[in-house]
């Protein structure tokens, strides 16, 4: 299994070297040099089977016996001891596929956990600590906490942005310790971002520190969530129906996850890329011009985020095409407003509680299946329980929600973090300071 750089397809390097260091030197993203072609046979025949096995199956094909099937095997499933189930709101039409069932409550594990173990397997056979660099808009740092909490020879340092993450989000990322060190950024998630990707450049930390990633900038953070898109199928195809996917989009990895199943043969009829107000996505879907913009706090903060650093694996999915890009993904937005009215419409005709971000997502599955002549149905995924917003979800729904005991639990422990300014010689000292 081989990677290239979307700046230099000409040069490619190993699985294992895309793992650990996540971002190519000349700054590009890693993309897999070949896709296997799972024939339509694999895709008729996944009804009934785990996340585990489909995930098994695939790794299979991508890794052509690099790491021998019994540990793929057990790495796979160890990874995903949980499901990603389908609910059926509408029969035949609308469909909510439940990322949320992990342990942080969010989508992010699946890739998170899936990285850790195949970490684990890799750094077996060496003493050197590997650093892991992660920016987070919410959800991705909890994952990744909980995924690599206590995993031996990694030590983890999440970035967030202080006061845009709900509170029990935050706890999830400042209450674990041990390996994992937060940063509390006085700034965007874009901000938190970019000083990520500036320490992987950085000649002089990186001779200190290997550094790697979990942030979506690893494509095996993608890989994994293609896994989900695949199950959510073979959930849905007895409607015999074409399937649409809507997605709650803000860094685009998720999105092309589901692309890159679609290049594995899975037959996904068509995209909907759903966001809140950063709106760059359905605006350049509109007019083709790709405008980053200073991102813009909303009520689905995981989203919040103004300049994706996946558009670019995205584009190159569709061999750099405008026109196939819009072919195959429609864009939408929609304002907290709207967020809002999207959440009380869901729960009073479905009796279903969505959190902000899945609500965005429903919204613009609707908005396309109400666009089009055919009958297709729609799965939109749920990426975060909807008690990581008790507070917001609460007062929309007029309702009182549980919170499971795992996330609940949190509440009354102490928050550990170090607060630094946007600044990249403020997070160099203090994350060198951290690993000595």
């Amino acid at each position: 299994m081989r990677f290239y750089s979307t700046n230099n397809p000409q040069v490619t390097v190993s699985a294992e070297q895309a793992l650990f260091h996540s971002m190519p030197a000349d700054k590009g993203l890693y993309m897999p040099a070949s896709l296997p072609s799972l024939g339509s046979s694999f895709f008729d025949d996944i009804a009934n089977q785990s996340l585990a096995d489909i995930g098994f199956a695939i790794s299979h094909a991508l890794f052509k016996g690099e790491i021998p099937k019994l540990a793929l095997e057990e790495l796979t499933h160890q990874a995903f001891p949980f499901e990603t189930p389908v609910v059926e709101l509408e029969e035949g039409r609308l469909g909510i596929l439940e990322l949320f069932h992990g342990p942080s409550l969010a989508f992010k594990d699946v890739g998170a956990r899936y990285m850790a173990a195949l970490m684990s397997y890799f750094a077996r056979n060496t003493d050197k600590e590997v650093n892991i660099l992660v920016a987070t808009s919410g959800d991705t740092g909890g994952a990744v906490a909980m995924g690599f909490h206590n995993v031996p020879g990694i030590r983890v340092s999440i970035l967030y942005p202080s006061g845009r993450v709900s509170d029990l989000q935050e706890k999830q990322l400042t209450t674990l310790g041990g390996n994992v060190q937060a940063f509390e950024v006085q700034g965007s998630f874009d901000d938190c971002q970019a000083l990520v990707k500036q320490a992987f450049v950085d000649k002089e930390l990186n001779q200190h520190l290997s550094l790697s990633s979990a942030n979506s900038i690893n494509i095996f953070r993608l890989i994994p969530q293609s896994f989900y898109y695949v199950s959510a199928y073979g959930q849905v195809r007895s409607c015999g129906k074409p399937v649409v996917f809507s997605t709650p989009s803000g860094n685009f990895g998720n999105l092309s996850a589901g692309v890159l199943a679609q290049r594995m043969g899975l037959p996904i009829d068509h995209f909907v890329a759903a966001t809140n107000l950063n709106r760059v996505v359905p605006t350049y879907l509109q007019t083709g011009s790709f405008d980053p913009q200073a991102s813009v706090a909303t009520i689905s903060n995981a989203m919040d985020v103004g300049n994706p650093s996946n558009f670019v694996r995205l584009t190159h999915l569709f061999g750099d095409s405008f026109d196939q890009l819009k072919q195959n993904v429609s864009g939408y937005y929609f304002d907290d407003e709207e967020t809002r009215a999207g959440m009380k419409e869901v729960f009073g005709q479905f009796n279903y509680v969505a959190c902000p971000h899945t609500a965005i997502g429903i919204l613009g599955l609707q908005r396309y299946l109400n666009s089009i002549t055919k009958d297709a149905v729609g799965v939109a995924l749920a990426t975060a329980h909807p008690s990581k917003f008790k507070p917001l979800v609460e007062e929309v729904i007029g309702q009182s929600i549980d919170v499971p005991e795992r996330l609940a639990s949190l509440a009354s422990l102490p928050k550990h973090s170090t607060v630094i300014p946007a600044s990249y010689s403020a997070f160099k000292e203090s994350l060198l300071q951290t690993a000595l």
